[in-house]
């Protein structure tokens, strides 16, 4: 799979959960070093303690790994020109960096035209600050908004083994090339038919969830959160799990 011309690795790593200690920094290059190419952040994570601890990990970024991350969520005007910006500017501080791989409209503003939000996010773009723009939590009509003001290379959706209702827009980014990255990918993983799954494969349940969903669409790239290298190591196996046709026609 590849981000602008980065080939990236199908699972990522969430790190909502990721306070700023000397053990998560280890763990964020430990993961790198596991493998991960795509570590997912947020400027709200952890109260920018996420952010902080992956810029003191990978300050510069390692050739090859896209660093995402969010602005924009919050409530009625957290989508403002204004508040994107100085979002903006505070994530390129905590992560030490002056170009962001990957920065996501965290949410669709309800008092800010999409297109207003997203100006103000091209204008870093145009600047040479962002590399790549994504929108999350959006309708298929709303991408094609999107892209009519800037290139979208990645989408990031609730979704899931027991959350289906975006499957039209994990279509419509599988038809167009555009990266599904869907967020809480383990909800679900109690699905009446994993266990049995898992143990004709030799697998845990969760790896099984994460092999229907880079089964369900060739553009996924789920990114379970973790602040385990056992977990993520863990994660990072249901790559090579391969599910056949029934199996995954008892999953859906």
């Amino acid at each position: 799979m590849k981000i602008g011309s980065l080939d990236i690795t199908r699972i990522g790593l969430g790190t909502n959960r990721l306070r700023r200690t000397p053990e998560n920094v280890a763990f964020i290059r430990a993961a790198v070093e596991a493998g991960v190419r795509m570590i997912d952040t947020a400027h709200s994570y952890a109260g920018g303690e996420s952010e902080a601890t992956i810029g003191e990990a990978l300050s510069p970024v390692p050739a090859g790994v896209i660093v995402a991350t969010k602005g924009g969520i919050g409530g009625a005007g957290r989508g403002r020109p204004e508040v994107l910006r100085d979002e903006i500017e505070q994530s390129l501080e905590r992560l030490r960096t002056d170009r962001i791989g990957l920065y996501y409209l965290h949410r669709v503003d309800p008092e800010t035209p999409l297109e207003e939000s997203l100006g103000a996010i091209k204008t870093y773009v145009d600047d040479g600050m962002i590399a790549h723009v994504g929108i999350s939590e959006v309708t298929v009509e709303q991408i094609e908004r999107a892209r009519r003001v800037v290139p979208i290379a990645a989408v990031q959706n609730h979704y899931n083994l027991s959350e289906r209702k975006h499957e039209a827009v994990v279509d419509y980014c599988t038809e167009q090339g555009i990266v599904f990255v869907p967020y809480f990918p383990l909800h679900g993983a109690d699905h009446r038919e994993l266990p049995g799954i898992a143990k004709r494969h030799g697998a845990t349940p969760p790896q099984v969830a994460l092999a229907w969903l880079l089964r369900r669409s060739p553009m996924m790239l789920p990114i379970p959160g973790t602040l385990s290298l056992a977990h993520l190591r863990e994660n990072l196996q249901a790559l090579d799990l391969e599910l056949s046709d029934a199996e995954l026609a008892a999953l859906r």
